[in-house]
């Protein structure tokens, strides 16, 4: 299917994933982070408000977002508040980003919104890049489950995400939750927490390991 507009959305108005308020799933993760505020990238960021929340918590932070309407409302509202928070206009599977290494990356929506599998994988290939030895990715996108609906986020199984990310990353969390966004109904969604590998993921058993001997 075709990628909307994202700049149109936001001059629409059409944005029910901006609710105004910090996610709760990302308030809760960036708080049971161990040790000092560090570098946060917010992938997706739209006008800012998880990244201005997290800047408020001390994290040096960084938004992205494709859209340079939500851009320009995310630093409207820095300048506002007088935090110290950069946003920057950029595709994230395409263009370079050089404040790395991060500790910490927030994605509230935006893997989920690609279709195309190897588009998938190269997000969590810009992810693992970023990371820092020791960071964390919090992505939260919307799941395969709960009843059928005309509106809400993309949906995704456990299938597109894992294959997507355990190539590039470990993955230390998986569950389900309930998306926050300003929708007639709460919608169902996985929260996935990824960290950088330490070694290769070894292939699986048995079929893996037969299609190499046969290869």
């Amino acid at each position: 299917m075709p990628r909307p507009d994202w700049d149109d959305r936001y001059l629409s108005g059409d944005t029910p994933w901006d609710s105004g308020q910090p996610n709760d799933h990302l308030v809760e993760f960036a708080r049971s982070l161990p040790g000092a505020r560090k570098r946060a990238i917010d992938v997706g960021c739209g006008t800012g408000t998880n990244a201005l929340w997290l800047a408020r918590q001390g994290f040096a932070v960084l938004g992205v977002d494709i859209s340079s309407i939500a851009i320009d409302k995310a630093r409207a509202k820095a300048a506002d508040a007088g935090l110290d928070c950069r946003f920057q206009t950029l595709d994230f599977l395409h263009d370079e980003i050089d404040s790395g290494p991060f500790d910490f990356v927030f994605d509230l929506g935006c893997l989920h919104v690609f279709d195309d599998a190897g588009d998938r994988e190269r997000f969590a290939e810009r992810v693992a890049s970023l990371l820092g030895v020791d960071g964390r990715w919090l992505n939260l996108s919307g799941s395969t489950e709960g009843p059928e609906r005309e509106y809400g986020p993309p949906r995704r199984s456990t299938r597109d995400l894992v294959g997507a990310i355990e190539p590039a990353l470990e993955i230390v969390e998986l569950r389900s939750i309930e998306l926050q966004a300003t929708l007639p109904v709460p919608v169902a969604a996985w929260l996935c927490v990824s960290r950088p590998r330490r070694e290769p993921a070894q292939l699986s058993t048995q079929r893996d390991q037969a299609e190499r001997i046969v290869g």
